[in-house]
């Protein structure tokens, strides 16, 4: 990009500030929401699988966002330690207005396990700023924080997060506590104040007044913004965005309602010149010739679970993928070739064809599997990279031997590990399907990759009718 400052209405930058966001992605697929979140502001995004060089950048001259796809949710203190100080250094050196490091929704941490408040220190370090916004809520994924206490959509009824059916029995950062600010105590000595909804009622100079007096009277390294609807939402974003041109730069922490916020400013300020004066984004049209749909799926969600049931309805081959087998070096090859075999027959008659591993969360070859990793002395993050390296695999092979365009993938660390294996390098948003599940565009080193569609889907994302509305897609 130019050398020019960035400008959004009264506000500029310094002009060493060349993109007006960058951002990390603490998982694979919740990293592809905020390239959903942009594209409704009209702004081109990219996403990166590993932090790019100065010169894959300079290949994306107009992009005015980018992001990477990590692993954050997934590590301890230390290893966030390891992974993320470079990167916060590489993007701070990128240029961008807006930095952020971007969390689930549902806020998924625990002080062992994707320490957000870790991340805060890093973040601190790397950036420093008088405060670290963090804003979670996201209306338009069904998200909400209300004096300090965050809820989520759940089976079409909102739930307080400790009494969310999903989130309160997490296996692994399970949520018994819906107050943020109490959340994060246990993570991080960091002080966190609230911004109220009530105060974030008004005019713009009385919720900037109520906003200084917060920071005058606790002094906090983070705070947190209350999200009730749209109206509330923006008002969150002007104060950010405000922050972030007076100071040179901000380094945010939130859910993809952080660029949902922005851009509600965005949009305004640029209007219909930038291609950002709608609410609707623009769909593009697919750009591939038609084939036939691949799924693979190593969610166990219950949401994945009717999407999986729904398509077997709609006509889907559903094939169950070997999980044990495939996991087994003894056996591992033979069942590959066996799985992409049967996957490929179909495809060549023209059959939307689902691998999965398990049907929902209550399917019986979760606690098989289990039992075998325990007896084999495997840990559970090693069988999903095995597993996704397998499926990936056969997934690379099926698009060169059959010309398959467009793969839906379910679940964060499949999407990771299955698309790194495809060999791809970046993706960018062409269509908003259903909130949360984009239909993107890749970048690949190998030129028969290049323009695979694919759409990365988390384990709570979609309606029932979600992979026959990503099949049907033109």
């Amino acid at each position: 990009m130019d050398e020019s400052p960035v400008v959004i209405g009264h506000n500029a930058v310094s002009s060493v500030m060349k993109r007006l966001l960058c951002y990390y992605g603490d998982d694979f697929t919740g990293s592809t929401d905020v390239l959903e979140s942009l594209f409704h502001s009209g702004l081109r995004t990219v996403l990166f699988l590993e932090p790019p060089a100065p010169e894959v950048l300079e290949r994306f001259p107009d992009v005015a966002c980018f992001g990477v796809a990590g692993v954050g949710r997934s590590l301890t203190p230390e290893e966030m330690e390891t992974e993320l100080r470079p990167i916060f250094t590489t993007l701070k050196a990128a240029g961008a207005a807006v930095v952020h490091y971007k969390v689930c929704s549902t806020f998924d941490s625990s002080p062992g396990t994707g320490n957000i408040g870790k991340a805060a220190e890093i973040g601190r370090d790397v950036f420093g700023g008088r405060f670290i916004p963090l804003l979670v809520g996201v209306p338009y994924l069904g998200r909400y924080t209300l004096f300090g206490n965050h809820f989520a959509m759940g089976g079409g009824t909102v739930h307080r997060l400790d009494h969310h059916p999903t989130m309160s029995n997490h296996p692994v950062t399970p949520m018994a506590e819906a107050d943020l600010r109490k959340h994060l105590a246990k993570q991080t000595a960091l002080r966190t104040a609230l911004l109220d909804i009530l105060a974030l009622d008004g005019t713009d100079a009385q919720v900037r007044e109520r906003l200084e007096k917060v920071i005058q009277q606790e002094k906090p390294d983070l705070l947190l913004f209350d999200v009730l609807d749209e109206r509330r939402l923006e008002a969150a974003g002007r104060l950010i965005w405000d922050e972030a041109a007076e100071r040179e730069g901000i380094f945010v922490i939130g859910s993809s309602g952080v660029e949902y916020a922005l851009g509600a400013i965005w949009r305004k300020a640029l209007g219909t010149s930038a291609g950002a004066g709608t609410e609707t984004p623009k769909r593009e049209s697919s750009q591939v010739s038609p084939s036939p749909l691949l799924v693979i799926s190593g969610s166990c969600s219950p949401v994945t679970e009717e999407q999986i049931q729904h398509a077997l309805e709609a006509g889907f081959v559903g094939i169950r993928v070997p999980t044990i087998e495939l996991l087994m070096e003894e056996t591992q090859e033979a069942a590959r070739v066996k799985l992409q075999l049967e996957a490929g027959q179909w495809l060549s008659q023209g059959k939307h064809v689902m691998m999965y591993s398990a049907r929902g969360p209550n399917d019986e070859s979760i606690a098989a599997l289990r039992e075998v990793l325990a007896d084999k002395g495997i840990r559970a993050e090693e069988s999903s990279r095995l597993l996704g390296v397998a499926l990936g695999s056969i997934a690379k092979e099926l698009v060169k031997q059959l010309g398959i365009t467009r793969i839906l993938i379910a679940g964060g660390d499949t999407s990771g590990y299955v698309t790194r294996e495809l060999g791809v390098y970046a993706i960018e948003c062409i269509a908003a399907l259903d909130p949360g599940g984009p239909l993107c565009r890749a970048y690949a080193k190998d030129p028969q990759f290049e323009g695979l569609e694919l759409v990365l889907k988390g384990g709570q994302v979609g309606t029932a009718n979600f992979f026959e509305k990503v099949a049907g897609y033109r």
